[in-house]
């Protein structure tokens, strides 16, 4: 079964079930900037978890395009994925255990054709915070799971939470007998022996931690996650998922292209250059910092391995075209990007061209001062200088190495890289973090503050000035948007002016729920409705602002404080960014 039938089953099963079907929303977060891309489904969908109202109801699914960026070193084994997509089903405040249980167990069975007999599934196994969650074992036992089959796990393994504080609770996990051997006589879902596969989790967030410790949420709320690449490859019974149609193509003609046979530079390509096009048709630029660090990172890493398989590097056109009519089922939108998309790529593959350059002449100093210390082994510290500073893979350092004669000394880089990882680690988990739970009164308070600022920008700029971006943390408010030269002092002042005397008016700030053609002609601006579907939440402040918008937002405009522009400067090519303070 192919993923577009399986996308297509998923969806069609869950409205038959009352469920509004949602679009994917942007990799590029608009209301939840506090994250580099969209990271899982229901991120998009934290304030109605929180108990807002969602314009599709209280049922909702959706296929969810998703980037992670923590494993970026990884891909080129068997299974890690940068971009994948995930299909989720949720309840907000209205089905929860039984019900949800009941679906997946007849959608697994009934719509993709799984042998219940290869099915096991995990649920909490309780302590001090929460009991063991016998519910969900009752209702796995009635939906037709037997008891052998239906295994207890503490926190690590069936807790969700998102970060320190916030939504939590127990969740159920569904995994599939792949048919491999045993590992012993205990094998269980728990082995990560490659056995059993996970295919399917569902979250019951009927808790809320706070730092006085946990307790029950008014709103009980299910939260589910498929992975379609996964899902994709154990139905077509294929040993990874680069083995799947979703990649197929792109591997077999870079097997033609190559010449040195390396799969796991194959897959590197493949993987990087679909994540790319995935970004970029989102919005996505390459820089120095951040989101495009983050893309600059993965098209160098395919110029790379392309150089490693030596391939033509101008195949990288030909191979773009390859991917995007590959994926043209699935995502009909790149046809028109793809003039953008080639040039994004192509220029950046250009640049680390001149980087590459730029490294080996670093490596032919690092050589020189080798040779006049009588020293034949490059040690950690300098392979890791030349990767953070200059871009310079490990593996590059080692082949020319090796051509030299020279040894390496892996070890100290090693730990360095770990180091390395792990703050990096820290950072996206601190990002994921804000995006989920810092849902806190001064966040809130930057985020109606953007409103204002969006509108008062647009009232000194004029009305080519659009939102691209931006980032909330509970000490500063950053604003992304459209402008073709730096502001003046004055218009800055004018600016903060603006939006100080609306802070001072105490405007109320009304939310309703409209179709999106009706939230259009009554004037809001709705850069990005196209993630709420058919109908939408419109915020208007007073008679100044009115946006289509997720929220939360503050009642009134009284309670935000001074506001504050510390910084103005350039974000990339025709975006200018603000930073600015409440006081």
């Amino acid at each position: 079964m192919k993923a577009i039938e399986i996308r297509n089953k998923f969806l069609k099963f869950f409205e038959e079930h009352d469920h509004k079907i949602i679009p994917s929303a942007p990799l590029i977060p608009i209301n939840d900037p506090s994250v580099l891309f969209t990271t899982a489904g229901m991120q998009p969908l934290v304030p109605y978890l929180l108990g807002e109202k969602h314009p599709g109801g209280k049922r909702i699914a959706d296929y969810q395009k998703c980037v992670r960026t923590v494993d970026i070193d990884s891909v080129g084994d068997n299974r890690h994925l940068t971009y994948f997509e995930m299909l989720g089903n949720w309840s907000l405040g209205d089905y929860f255990k039984k019900e949800a249980i009941a679906m997946s167990y007849k959608f697994l069975t009934e719509e993709l054709g799984i042998d219940p007999e290869k099915l096991s599934v995990t649920c909490f196994a309780g302590d001090a915070d929460a009991p063991k969650d016998i519910e969900a074992f009752e209702a796995w036992k009635n939906a037709g799971i037997p008891e052998e089959r239906i295994y207890f796990y503490g926190k690590e393994d069936n807790w969700w939470i998102a970060g320190e504080e916030g939504p939590c609770g127990p969740d159920t996990e569904m995994f599939l007998d792949t048919g491999k051997p045993a590992c012993s006589e205990n094998c269980q879902p728990s082995c990560n022996c490659g056995k059993y596969v996970e295919i399917w989790n569902n979250v019951f967030m009927e808790y809320y931690k706070s730092k006085d410790g946990i307790k029950k949420l008014e709103q009980k709320n299910v939260d589910t996650g498929l992975g379609l690449e996964r899902m994709a490859m154990l139905l077509q019974k294929v040993e990874t998922p680069f083995d799947t149609e979703l990649f197929k193509p792109v591997m077999e003609e870079l097997e033609k292209l190559e010449k040195i046979d390396d799969i796991k530079s194959r897959r590197i390509v493949a993987e990087h250059l679909r994540s790319s096009i995935m970004i970029i048709a989102d919005g996505g630029r390459p820089s120095n910092i951040d989101r495009g660090y983050v893309l600059r990172r993965l098209i160098r890493r395919m110029t790379r391995h392309m150089s490693k398989l030596q391939i033509d590097l101008e195949n990288i056109s030909d191979l773009i075209d390859l991917t995007i009519n590959n994926l043209n089922e699935m995502y009909p939108e790149l046809q028109t990007k793809r003039d953008i998309i080639k040039n994004v790529i192509i220029e950046e593959k250009d640049k680390f061209i001149k980087t590459l350059g730029h490294g080996e002449k670093e490596f032919e100093k690092v050589i020189n001062k080798l040779e006049q210390e009588n020293k034949n082994v490059i040690d950690g510290k300098t392979i890791f200088k030349l990767y953070e500073t200059y871009g310079f893979p490990p593996e590059i350092t080692a082949d020319l190495a090796q051509e030299k004669g020279y040894k390496i000394d892996l070890t100290e880089f090693d730990k360095l890289f770990k180091e390395h990882q792990e703050k990096s680690r820290q950072g996206s988990e601190q990002k994921f973090k804000g995006g989920l739970a810092e849902q806190s009164e001064q966040t809130i308070a930057y985020h109606t503050a953007t409103h204002l600022l969006h509108e008062a920008l647009r009232e000194v700029l004029g009305d080519h000035v659009k939102q691209s971006g931006s980032n909330i943390t509970t000490e500063r408010l950053r604003f992304d948007f459209s402008h073709p030269e730096k502001m003046t002092p004055e218009q800055i002042k004018q600016v903060e002016d603006i939006v100080n005397e609306q802070i001072k008016r105490d405007l109320n700030v009304v939310s309703e729920e409209m179709p999106l053609e009706e939230a259009k002609k009554s004037g809001a601006i709705g850069l990005f409705e196209n993630k709420y579907g058919d109908t939408v939440k419109v915020y208007t402040i007073g008679d100044f602002s009115k946006e289509i918008c997720g929220g939360p937002h503050v009642k009134h405009t009284g309670e935000l404080g001074h506001f504050k522009i510390k910084k103005e400067e350039s974000s990339s090519a025709g975006i200018r960014r603000i930073k600015a303070i409440l006081e």
